[in-house]
């Protein structure tokens, strides 16, 4: 399992970190999987999309998603992040990763369970800055 993650961060009442995918083993495949978060990430808040704008920050690794639903606009920031030892123990860190894979797994079949009962969200990525309206808007 790999260092790597993709988040996104935004306030709902309180500042909440979502982690979006786990377990990813480069840098390069968590930007992958970054950029492609960014065109298709739908948030928990259950927000009805009118449409999505995309900026990407200078960093090149990150990404600020404004969505405009019904009633209100909606922000968020994605974000790639890699873990860190904080333990100067080795064998502490790798019973800390091995219980979060734990974790990871059950929530994996958990999502798998829900994604084949709402069925496939997703969307074609470009490359380009992007302002989306969904069909039949």
């Amino acid at each position: 399992m790999g260092n790597w993650v993709v988040v996104a961060q935004y306030e709902n009442d309180t500042y909440r970190t979502e982690f979006i995918r786990r377990g990813l083993e480069t840098k390069e495949h968590a930007l992958e999987e970054l950029h492609a978060a960014a065109h298709t990430y739908v948030p928990s808040k259950h927000v009805v999309e009118q449409w999505r704008q995309v900026y990407r920050f200078a960093d090149q690794e990150s990404y600020l998603v404004v969505i405009k639903g019904r009633l209100t606009k909606w922000e968020c920031t994605l974000r790639i992040a890699e873990l860190i030892p904080d333990s100067t123990d080795p064998a502490a860190s790798e019973r800390a990763r091995a219980e979060d894979a734990a974790v990871e797994d059950r929530t994996a079949e958990d999502s798998a369970v829900e994604d084949s009962a709402v069925g496939d969200r997703t969307a074609e990525v470009s490359d380009e800055p992007q302002d989306r309206i969904p069909p039949g808007y």
